[in-house]
């Protein structure tokens, strides 16, 4: 009881000091009235006098102070243009900055009446009936307070109001739960009266804030007095009825956020609903849903003939999110067609690009009328395909907001699609998964291969519209540029390959991996080839590069051998082992243009490196075509082997060092001739340290002799060619002198 009497004695010293100040300070606001009235001035705020009394100067700071005002004007003109670059989260910080200490005096208000409620049922000192009395009441006397404050202290009010109403919403909430003093209609009639109550009094504050309260109660309330059995048409009959209000409040008094509030709180209940239960009673309400905030993202377009950020962002999230929802049911319920709500939103929005086009407008609604149209039939063909309908919609959604942002230049529509984008990943990577639980889809039309078709068109989109933006001088952050790139070449690269290796999945395991090795020499040589249209950057070409010769390396030595193996095995045929020298084909144009094009040459390494491809394509390449040529039985390959390694590795070796040497020489390359003659020695020391004591006797003599008259040959080649070229060089030098 101590403690209770304790209480009291503060909350009373509150309220006098409370009383104190506020006299003291009225007390001032009439002295300072009654020095303005003796002067001859109007009274005015303690303020104003304050600043009235700065700007009455000596004459002679008047005459410095004017150039400096002057001068701060033209800086505030010159400013201006960049004001609606502001970041569009600074006001909320601000607010937050400036009435943070309100929003946590109420948060802590409300909790310190609970608490003290539930001290007192501790105590037994009130029976439930009073408690939901004293809720009620307490909730009354802090809306009363904020509307005393409302005239001088608008936000602060508003924030106070704001928690009488919540106190007022928990209350009714135990009340229903935990006494059971009231039935669930008689609940829901209350916190209608409740929601209501605020509204009206949003509207007659004119308070944004306290309508986002407002809604936030509002839409919370269902919950508050739910009993856990589902009645989904009375409480979307309710949500309905709370949305066209908030559309009328948003038309009235222009506040978006309570629109984006409402959006965001239906789309989560009727998500709940679609994948709880779904049924055809829930379209009608995704239909009035759709109408209700497509008319609010149409706010500024209906009252100036423009669209605003927001109401594009709306229009894009309200068409596919509601398209979601409703494809979802369909499939679920299997009803058919599903692809006519696709069509008919892409009539709807056509209506408005065709009105856009009689007009001869070409502006930023045509071009955002245009690609959500075309969008919606891109999404309507790929829902008639059965594609996987989430995949689907994120990627042709993503493109949309990328093209919106490259058409209006406002950054969060970039913003949105780099954080749409990793989810499109991730919905591609899950439908992926289907390969490996479906055993008899057909090629090509199938709903894994169909929906990774629509990623790929979408992605390849996406890097022509990045590609366009460069070149008209928009800024771009080079770094993120490049990883969407990267990543938006692997998400193709994947998707084809992974379809190929779905329908290869029966054949030996050198046939997949030599073919999946074959297909990604070509995807990187496909992408090299048309590097200019696609803009990549030369240190992502260089890179390529070197995986390129990576990969066929990998390809003509590994790979290339299990695919004898299987060969002379007789579980692939001879023809199989001969389409993978088509990796010959990009390797030349890579050696003769890309590299040389690309700065591929620029460091002494990727001689070597591009050099040893060559050396192992051609040796392996000239090993694989020996043993197949040779060899009937697997059992005698190995001696096959061994013969080609001692007798014919070397000469050819000899050879393509003699051709080095010459490449350097015609070049005036240092490192071909390094190469050259690296090579010859590793052939040497292999020859003499270990094939020579391996060789019958003519074989030894077979390879001695022609190994002989090649590096003879070589020699006065090499020295010929020396000389050559020295001549030339003097009498290009006595023909500058003459």
């Amino acid at each position: 009881m101590s403690e209770t009497v304790l209480l009291t004695i503060i909350i009373i010293a509150g309220i006098s000091i409370f009383v104190s100040l506020s006299s003291r300070i009225k007390k001032l606001e009439n002295e300072v009235r009654e020095l303005s009235s003796r002067l001859g001035k109007p009274s005015q705020p303690a303020a104003d006098t304050q600043k009235q009394n700065v700007t009455t100067e000596t004459p002679q700071v008047r005459e410095y102070e004017t150039p400096k005002n002057t001068e701060l004007q033209e800086i505030k003109t010159e400013e201006t243009p960049s004001l609606p670059r502001k970041d569009w989260t600074a006001p909320v910080f601000d607010f937050f900055k400036q009435n943070i200490l309100t929003i946590l005096g109420i948060f802590t208000l409300v909790l310190g009446i609970g608490y003290f409620v539930k001290y007192a049922i501790d105590k037994n000192w009130i029976g439930e009936t009073a408690r939901t009395l004293i809720g009620f009441g307490a909730g009354a006397g802090i809306m009363l307070t904020g509307h005393l404050l409302k005239k001088n202290y608008a936000v602060f009010a508003s924030i106070i109001t704001g928690g009488g109403i919540a106190v007022l919403y928990f209350t009714t909430t135990i009340a229903f739960r935990e006494y059971h003093l009231f039935s669930q209609n008689t609940a829901f009639i209350i916190t209608s009266l409740i929601t209501l109550l605020s509204i009206l009094l949003s509207y007659r504050y004119n308070s944004e804030i306290l309508i986002i309260f407002s809604m936030i109660g509002g839409f919370s309330a269902p919950l508050m007095i739910s009993t856990g059995q589902s009645n989904y048409p009375f409480l979307f009959t309710y949500l309905s009825l709370l949305n066209t209000g908030m559309l009328a409040v948003v038309f009235l008094k222009h506040w978006k956020s309570v629109g984006w509030t409402a959006y965001i709180f239906t789309s989560i209940y009727l998500f709940y609903w679609t994948t709880d239960h779904p049924e055809l009673l829930s379209i009608v309400f995704y239909m009035i849903s759709y109408i209700i905030f497509y008319i609010f993202a149409l706010q500024e377009y209906l009252k100036k003939n423009t669209l605003a950020v927001s109401g594009i962002l709306m229009l894009v999230l309200i068409n596919f999110s509601s398209l979601t929802g409703l494809i979802y049911i369909f499939n679920e319920l299997h009803y058919e067609p599903a692809i006519i709500f696709p069509i008919v939103f892409a009539l709807l929005n056509g209506i408005l690009l065709f009105r856009e086009y009689g007009k001869k407008s070409f502006g930023t609604a045509y071009s955002v009328f245009a690609g959500i149209t075309i969008s919606l039939i891109t999404l309507a063909i790929a829902v008639q395909f059965k594609t996987h309908l989430i995949t689907s919609v994120w990627a042709i959604e993503a493109t949309l907001l990328l093209f919106i942002w490259k058409k209006t230049g406002h950054r969060i529509f970039k913003t949105c699609f780099y954080i749409l984008f990793p989810l499109v990943i991730i919905a591609q990577i899950t439908t992926w998964s289907a390969y490996f639980n479906n055993s008899t889809m057909s090629i090509v039309f199938n709903p894994v291969f169909l929906t990774s078709l629509v990623t790929v068109a979408s992605t390849i989109i996406n890097l022509f519209l990045l590609k366009n933006t460069r070149q008209e001088g928009k800024q771009a952050d080079p770094f993120f540029e490049n990883v969407f790139a990267l990543t938006s070449y692997g998400i193709i690269y994947i998707a084809l390959l992974l379809e190929i290796t779905y329908h290869m999945s029966d054949m030996p395991w050198a046939a997949i991996t030599s073919t999946g090795l074959l297909f990604s020499i070509y995807y990187i040589f496909v992408l090299l080839l048309f590097r200019k249209k696609l803009d990549i950057d030369k240190d992502i070409q260089t890179g390529m590069i070197y995986l390129f010769l990576f990969l066929l390396a990998a390809q003509a030595s590994f790979s290339m051998s299990a695919v004898v193996t299987a060969v002379l095995q007789k579980k692939l045929t001879y023809g199989f082992y001969l389409i993978h020298f088509l990796h010959w084909i990009p390797l030349i144009y890579i050696y003769r243009n890309a590299a040389p094009e690309t700065g591929f040459y620029k460091t002494k390494l990727s001689y070597w490196v591009i050099s040893a491809t060559l050396v192992i394509a051609v040796s392996c390449g000239l090993y694989h075509i020996y043993i197949l040529g040779t060899v009937r039985d697997l059992s005698r390959s190995y001696e096959a082997q061994e013969h080609f390694s001692m007798l014919y590795l070397p000469i050819i070796w000899t050879i393509l060092a003699c051709i080095f040497i010459y490449t350097g020489l015609r070049r005036n390359s240092s490192e071909y001739n390094k190469i050259g003659f690296t090579l010859i020695g590793i052939m040497i020391l292999k020859l003499y340290g270990h094939d020579v004591w391996e060789m019958d006797n003519v074989s030894r003599i077979i390879a001695f002799i022609i190994l002989g008259v090649l590096l003879l040959l070589g020699s006065f080649t090499f020295q010929r060619l020396k000389n050559i070229i020295k001549n030339m060089v003097d009498q290009k030098d006595d023909d500058v002198k003459e």
